[in-house]
């Protein structure tokens, strides 16, 4: 959608939105290039063993046709909702296009959740079919008599459990399906929100979320798709950032995806994957380009050939950017979002928009603000609250039987993030905290952000969250959760060394004034530090 050029300016003047009135994801990622090419390449699974299938164009219809006429046969229909529980792999494509393809709501869910968040997701949006494996399956046994909705459930592992074969429904249906017309506003997938405050959202988006996320696809990513592009991203497909981040944009570009499972990341196995697999596009959450700090060399010992890099989800910060450019061979463009309205700040070194320790700038169709309570912009330097305007093709539909909720997430016509941010004279927007994030001691407001940023800095971090502990006297004091480097034993004399290396470089109100060791970093399965947890645990 990005007109062509190297200016910015020129290119927000330039672009115009084209979201027609009828769209449909499945039929758009899918049918229109297998009609052309059924073995055009769509998927690159890898094995356990490291090979990898080939999975074209051709099989992605065919196994969608199948099951939608098998979800179709059951009794599965226009607005009904089928969870997805499974991780990355070529089904997972296929049954989301079916989903879209019947006019139904995916409902994506994530392997790592647990009985009681799989459990409740289910529940509240009234699943009525679930696509699963063996794993999956364990999950929900003995919840069945709890979810009155759920009339369906397919097991990619075979019948058994409860559950009907997934291969023997669609060997019985038919390959020939025709898709339901459906309208660009109309209802294509729920993601439930991470749930930091309350119980998890369900943000609805419509069909056109697809062609919403495109521009803030194609500027990280410097004017995707171009010729031998290959996307892969760690992040689970059944998160907004692997699913419209990568799958489904790669798909409607023509653009092959790497499908490979982890159970937990390994940042080894993440260099010798886009190696392995000729990667050309990624998209790697902060989190886990701080864990690939740790790999040694890897470009002498792994291939990799690169061309654009990817980041959001929560703060980069500079010195994982720093790090980038010589460990990957590109600079790192880093990008904003949330499950409500996705991928509307970012970078794009490629045309000049890159400053370390700042997000980017808006992506052109988008218009962002820092904004006060009451609905404002904030002056230069102000922080206030990153905000989106509406209307806009990228955002959320509502919150799933929460209307109030729907309306306390606008002020006006912005719709609020729950985000600090500020905006510096130049128009780029920097990332200070979410909302109930942000440290207030001694009368000033912290964002934690910059302090994590310099503990990973010091020799023996290897990651850090920093929080706010209730303190009589300030108000709140910054204590630092430190996960050391391997071979690194915690220590007092540690503990004193990483507060004056934070004190020196940054500010005597800004320095964790206590620091504790932990072994693993509480995060969420998108890859966030749960701070919440490290707060309760203060």
């Amino acid at each position: 959608m990005l007109p062509p050029g190297r200016d910015y300016d020129e290119i927000v003047r330039a672009f115009r939105w084209q979201v027609p009135a009828e769209f449909n994801i499945g039929v758009e990622v899918c049918d229109r290039w297998a009609a052309h090419d059924p073995q055009k390449l769509a998927i690159v699974a890898v094995r356990p063993d490291g090979g990898a299938d080939q999975i074209g164009y051709g099989w992605l219809r065919e196994t969608s046709n199948r099951l939608a006429n098998g979800l179709a046969a059951q009794g599965v229909g226009r607005g009904d909702r089928v969870a997805i529980l499974l991780p990355q792999a070529p089904e997972v494509a296929a049954i989301h296009i079916a989903v879209y393809k019947l006019g139904a709501i995916a409902l994506p869910l994530a392997m790592l959740f647990g009985v009681e968040a799989v459990s409740y997701r289910l529940q509240n949006s009234g699943a009525k079919a679930l696509i699963t494996n063996a794993q999956g399956l364990a999950k929900v046994e003995g919840l069945r008599g709890e979810l009155p909705d759920l009339k369906l459930v397919l097991s990619i592992d075979g019948p058994g459990g409860g559950a009907d074969g997934f291969a023997q429904t669609l060997a019985r249906a038919s390959a020939d399906f025709t898709a339901r017309r459906t309208r660009a506003d109309d209802p294509a997938m729920m993601i439930y929100t991470s749930g930091t405050t309350g119980q998890p959202k369900g943000a609805l988006h419509a069909h056109r979320v697809l062609l919403g996320h495109m521009p803030g696809i194609e500027m990280p990513h410097d004017f995707f798709p171009q010729p031998g592009d290959r996307f892969w991203t760690p992040a689970d497909w059944a998160w907004a950032g692997g699913l419209l981040d990568c799958l489904l944009p790669s798909l409607y570009c023509g653009v092959p995806v790497v499908a490979r499972r982890f159970d937990k990341f390994d940042p080894e196995e993440a260099f010798a994957v886009m190696a392995r697999h000729g990667v050309r596009n990624a998209f790697i959450p902060p989190t886990a380009l701080r864990m690939m700090r740790s790999v040694p060399s890897p470009q002498g010992r792994h291939d990799i050939r690169l061309r654009t890099v990817g980041s959001g989800g929560e703060a980069l910060g500079a010195e994982t950017y720093e790090w980038g450019k010589t460990a990957l061979g590109v600079p790192i463009n880093e990008f904003y979002g949330q499950t409500e309205c996705n991928l509307v700040l970012s970078s794009c070194a490629m045309i000049g928009v890159a400053r370390p320790g700042a997000i980017g700038k808006p992506v052109p169709g988008h218009e962002v603000a820092v904004i006060r309570a009451d609905g404002e912009r904030v002056a230069v330097g102000e922080v206030g609250q990153i905000a989106v305007r509406r209307p806009n093709p990228v955002m959320f539909l509502e919150y799933w039987g929460r209307p109030e909720a729907t309306r306390e997430k606008f002020i006006g016509d912005w719709m609020t993030t729950g985000d600090q941010g500020v905006v510096d004279d130049e128009g780029y927007f920097s990332f200070v905290g979410r909302d109930d994030d942000v440290i207030t001691s001694s009368g000033y407001r912290i964002g934690p952000g910059e302090i994590e940023d310099c503990l990973i800095k010091h020799p023996a971090v290897a990651l850090a969250a920093a929080i706010g502990k209730p303190d009589t006297m300030r108000t709140e004091i910054v204590k630092a959760f430190v996960v050391l480097k391997s071979g690194v034993a915690p220590s007092d004399a540690l503990a004193a060394d990483i507060q004056g290396f934070v004190r020196t470089r940054l500010s005597a109100h800004e320095y964790p004034r206590e620091v504790a060791f932990i072994a693993e970093m509480p995060m969420t399965t998108t890859g966030k530090v749960i701070r919440r947890l490290l707060r309760a645990k203060a």
